[in-house]
């Protein structure tokens, strides 16, 4: 009976902690120790109020429910604000009712703590433009509640843990601009994954199964190989795709010039084959620049804002419809032709191209029958040498 008594006791004084407000002793010294392990750079006066003589739960960036801290917003978040220096320390982990915890861009250096595997109830981490170094922690795939994780702009190395594939909730996935290895898991299609961003890192491998559900991909500048022809088709919802500065190759599935992209950048592969779109491409920028496409221009590219397909292998004629778009009151306001095989285009030599229109033709089986700068790039020889273009010297 007294034992039950005690129960009874710690339980009303617990209830009368919560509501006096006042903050749950295991937050209370978690906060203390980070506090410890992180300083204001020069300039920032974030923890110039942290007081623990008086309530945390008003201190800045420390949100509160109850007794409990359930939201840590670490350093000063107006734009341009100096950041935090220092470590994340362990002892964040110790908060088990946090949901939120995001860092400010400073100079935090060290590794992500493996003890915020123990916040269950995380939604939301966000640490980037620091200077974090070592692994992402195998326990950040048992989160299951977390729909958020960004480390982007760290020094993250090593592999992603598989784990982080079968999270739940996962809707955005920003690891961009570290050192990761290995390669990219595969994710179920019931993932309800909206975006990937794992762009500069050195991933390797193919591209594996990804979820339907993908709004944004990018994983540009990694050293991934391989084809993507079985992938692309079922990201339907895409509206954003970088596969940029890698070692792709093969085809270019035609379904992906129907998807509701703004951007498609496929530059630097080795991708190769023919171009056929089955209807009028509308995404207003495509990037195909630096592969090994050939054979003819098809008209239905006519559609596009920006259109980069210089250094392929096209050959044939430029399609009088594109000349249209370009010259006329069309959409097309750049299009780079230069260095491919192609062997004319319909443009009166007198023709003046609109304000704010960029037509390259140079290096082509052709002499460009109109004066347009070019990027320096693009070199300075006009034509390909006859010996090149053998359908051009006949």
């Amino acid at each position: 009976m007294a034992r039950l008594g005690a129960v009874v006791v710690v339980f009303f004084l617990a209830a009368a902690l919560a509501a006096e407000g006042i903050l749950d002793p295991v937050d209370f010294l978690a906060l203390q120790a980070v506090r410890r392990s992180l300083d204001d750079m020069p300039g920032s006066a974030f923890f110039d109020a942290w007081d623990f003589t008086a309530d945390p739960c008003g201190f800045p960036g420390v949100y509160c429910d109850g007794n409990r801290v359930s939201a840590l917003a670490l350093g000063d978040p107006r734009a341009g604000s100096p950041g935090l220096t220092g470590r994340l320390d362990p002892a964040l982990g110790r908060m088990s009712a946090l949901t939120e915890l995001s860092l400010v861009p400073g100079r935090v250096q060290g590794e992500l703590p493996a003890s915020l595997a123990s916040c269950s109830n995380l939604r939301f981490l966000a640490v980037s433009k620091n200077l974090l170094s070592g692994g992402i922690p195998d326990g950040i795939g048992a989160l299951s509640n977390l729909r958020t994780l960004d480390v982007s702009f760290n020094q993250i190395s090593g592999a992603i843990p598989p784990s982080i594939a079968s999270l739940p909730s996962i809707t955005n996935l920003i690891l961009c601009h570290n050192q990761l290895t290995g390669g990219i898991p595969s994710f179920p299609d019931s993932s309800p994954l909206l975006r990937m961003d794992l762009k500069h890192n050195a991933l390797s491998g193919g591209v594996p199964g990804l979820p339907g559900s993908l709004q944004y991909l990018s994983l540009a500048a990694n050293r991934l190989t391989g084809n993507v022809d079985f992938v692309l088709p079922r990201l339907t919802r895409l509206n954003y795709l970088d596969l940029s500065m890698n070692q792709l190759q093969g085809p270019i599935p035609a379904s992906v010039f129907t998807l509701p992209l703004s951007v498609l950048q496929l530059q630097r592969n080795f991708f190769s084959g023919l171009l056929q779109p089955t209807s009028d491409v509308t995404i207003p920028v495509v990037d195909l620049s630096y592969n090994r496409f050939w054979g003819p221009l098809s008209p239905l590219l006519a559609g596009i804002g920006q259109l980069y397909l210089n250094n392929n292998r096209f050959t044939g004629d430029v399609p009088s419809r594109l000349v249209q778009e370009l010259v006329g009151t069309g959409g097309l306001q750049l299009l780079y032709l230069q260095h491919n095989f192609l062997t004319g285009i319909e443009i009166s030599p007198s023709s003046s191209l609109p304000s704010g229109v960029s037509l390259c033709l140079m290096y082509n089986c052709m002499v460009p029958p109109v004066y347009a700068p070019c990027p320096i790039k693009a070199g300075t020889q006009n034509t390909r040498p006859a010996d090149q273009c053998p359908e051009w010297r006949g």
